[in-house]
Order: C-alpha cells, then structure tokens, then sequence
C-alpha cells in the first residue's frame, strides 16, 4: 500500500474507547453509497466505517472483475446454471426451508448441488411455488471446497480478518460462505457469529436489508427476553407480549443491487430478503475494531450459561467447566479457545513486526501477507486492542477458575512478549 493511500495511518494510534462502537441513529436512515475505487482507501473505510460501526455500500464496480460476476451470471442479469452445475454439480450443500420455523431458525438439510439447481429451476417455472416450500442455499462453504475456482477477491476493506485466519491457522473451519436463493428466500432476524462484521456482495439478484443499531434488539424482545423470529411479523404490535416495541426506532432499510457489497456492523440485527433470484457471497469478520466486542459477547453469553445452570453450581464439582462446555457448544468457542484465537493474532503480528516478511511469504495470499500489506502502524494498532482485550481476560475470575496449565505460553507472558513488541516497534 503506498503512502498515498495510507495517509491517514496515525488514525492507528487512536485510543478509540469502546463506546465509539455504541448505537447510534443515522440521520433519515441514511447509508453511505461508496461510488468509486481509485478515491476509496483502507484508511477511509477505517476511519468512517469500521471504527465508529457504521454500515455502508460499495458499488459494482468494486467486484467487477471477480470471476464469479462474470462465469456465474447469464448475459441478463440471471444465474447461470448451466455453467454452476458443470463446476459444482457433485457437491453437497446445506439447504434452508424457509418455510418452517424451528425453534428460532430455519430446518436445514443436504442436498446435492444438482438436486437443488433443479428444484431452482422448477420452483421459477413454477411460479415460485413448491409443496417443499421455499428453499435456500445458505452458508456454503464454497471456497474451502473448491480453492481453486476463480470467484472472488476479498477486497482489501475487508482484509484484516482475524476470524478467517485462526480458523485456517487451526484448519477447522472457516467464516467464508456462498448463499444462492430464489425469490422470496430469506433470512430470519439475528446478528453474526461472535457479534462479527459482515460484508456480502450479491454476484447476481437484488437484496432488501431491515437493519438495527446495536442495542435497538432490546426493544424489540417479548417479555420473556426472546427475540423475534420475523421483525415485520404483526405481533409485534401486541403490547401485551411485547412491550417495548413501540420504544425501538423503524429499521435502516437498504436494498442492495447486483455487484454491490453491503458492509454490516460489529452487533446489528438485521433481516434478509431476496428481492430476485440471487447468489451472493458473505464474510464474517472481526479485528482489533471490534475485538472487544466479540468479548463482551463472550462473557454476556457465559453468563446467561450459568443462571441457567445455576441450581447445579454447588453439586456439581466442575460447574466452571461445565458452563464452558455448554458456551462452546452453543456458540462455537469458549475461553481458552477464545485465548488461543488471541494469540495467533498477537505471534502472526509480532512475527511480521519482528522478523519482517520473506520474499516467499509476500507473494502468497497469506495472513503475514495481508498484515505486511496493511503496515506496520496497523499491525501495532491490532497489538494495542489484543493488549486491552487479553489483560480483561487474564483478569477475569471464570478464566481463572480453568485450568490454564495447557495454555502455551502462559497468559502473562504472552502479554508480556506483546507490550515488549509494541515498544520496539515504535521507537
């Protein structure tokens, strides 16, 4: 990245508190609409979005040269499925009834790409109706499955993705997906994994986004503190069942066209709808922007584990542990793993920082790679907010209670080796 357009780097060194992340009400509802790629820069998109948790759009012409707007999409504008079918046809993908509600979410099945291409195309013949209901193509892990395909580039905006590279560094999962739906698909009221980021480009098709500041889902709980399944559901107006609702702002309504990119915020609900028929591609995400967030969520989530559990707490010898496990199974991580994915990100940062990048290294597409390519000042930046979030954690007493002795190093000299790194670099 030139100097040009890392002009506004010191923005790294700014002690934004964790209120900057807050709700907050856009005027109108208004969205930013980002135009033009040679006059938008990391440090732009930094500075206006990611910091002050702003959502916005990026227009077609971001993803313009992505493999998959071309290949994938027929010369008017539809899914191509000829040509999705000679790639993908043997695969099995996970499939969404958006016609049933189970507990809070839609059933999901699997079901080979090619059984579903062709449930597609006779759904569209028919109308947009089937007695199997409205069936949609979510969370694919489609670039993990095929690494070699040419579908996109993962813009730079988006590039600084702790996430994605523990979850790779540990080669267990990933947070990259592929969705492909008919019209009237759609997804139920919720927030990202973790209180991630997300940003989702639609390759083909039209989306309508129903979007809520951080903090507006609490007026939109029942009186029994669950949230709603369907935002626009006529329920909602039943006082008696739902008695702050009337207190929660209208959504931030955007509808998103083909080619365009959707940046959503670290903790917004939202619901999805397909407009057309649609393929999109979606990331989730955190970084040193909303790390904290992602830990509040944590510990907000381990909380509501252990009232739950709570009469067991005294029969029960690991009742700590416990609460853990059930966290983990519910969200997808607990503590310890929660300090593993912290110090991945801080020795990846402190490797760049300390032993610089080899010729080898810079010309893949790795995480040393894309760090070295954001800058030192950035990689600074992330060790900072790794500091403020490991110490809270080493601090915190149901961290304390486990037994750290497997945790490679230690917390407190990781947290050690990381300030010495920070001092280095900035002298």
């Amino acid at each position: 990245m030139d100097r040009a357009t890392f002009a506004c780097s010191t923005a790294f060194f700014r002690d934004y508190s964790s209120s900057s992340q807050g709700s907050f009400c856009l005027p109108g509802g208004h969205v930013d609409f980002i135009e033009k790629v040679e006059s938008f820069t990391y440090s732009d998109f930094f500075r206006d979005y990611l910091i002050p948790n702003h959502p916005c759009i990026f227009s077609a012409k971001f993803t313009e040269d992505w493999g998959s707007r071309r290949s994938w999409v027929t010369w008017d504008g539809k899914p191509n499925f000829d040509y999705l079918l000679q790639k993908f046809g043997e695969a099995v993908v996970p499939v969404a009834n958006c016609d049933v509600k189970e507990y809070n979410s839609n059933p999901k099945e699997q079901l080979p790409f090619k059984e579903y291409i062709k449930y597609w195309k006779e759904y569209i013949k028919n109308d947009y109706c089937s007695s199997r209901g409205c069936l949609y193509l979510k969370d694919w892990h489609l670039s993990r499955a095929f690494p070699e395909q040419d579908v996109y580039t993962t813009p730079v905006y988006f590039s600084s993705d702790w996430l994605n590279e523990y979850w790779d560094a540990i080669a267990v999962d990933d947070y990259r997906f592929v969705y492909m739906g008919p019209k009237g698909s759609w997804t139920p009221f919720h927030a990202d994994v973790f209180r991630s980021y997300s940003w989702s480009a639609n390759i083909c098709g039209r989306k309508k986004w129903l979007l809520y500041p951080a903090g507006q889902e609490e007026y939109l709980k029942d009186r029994h503190g669950n949230l709603p399944f369907d935002v626009t559901a006529p329920g909602l107006q039943d006082r008696s069942v739902y008695p702050r609702y009337n207190q929660s702002q209208p959504p931030v309504e955007i509808v998103q066209e083909a080619g365009e990119i959707v940046f959503i915020p670290s903790g917004w609900h939202h619901q999805v709808y397909n407009l057309e028929d649609t393929i999109s591609v979606n990331h989730n995400w955190v970084n040193g922007c909303n790390v904290a967030i992602m830990w509040c969520f944590l510990q907000d989530e381990l909380a509501a584990v252990q009232r739950e559990i709570n009469e067991w707490k005294d029969p029960m010898d690991d009742w700590h542990l416990q609460c853990q496990l059930i966290m983990k199974s519910c969200t997808g991580i607990d503590y310890k793993e929660f300090y593993n994915f912290l110090k991945v990100i801080a020795e990846n940062r402190i490797s760049v920082l300390e032993n610089g990048l080899d010729d080898e290294a810079s010309a893949k597409n790795t995480p040393k790679a894309a760090i070295s390519t954001l800058g030192m000042l950035h990689a600074v930046f992330d060790l900072k907010r790794t500091v403020k979030v490991l110490t809270s954690l080493s601090a915190n007493e149901d961290f304390k209670k486990l037994d750290l002795t497997s945790l490679s190093p230690p917390p407190e000299a990781l947290l050690h080796h990381l300030k010495a790194a920070i001092d280095t670099a900035l002298l």
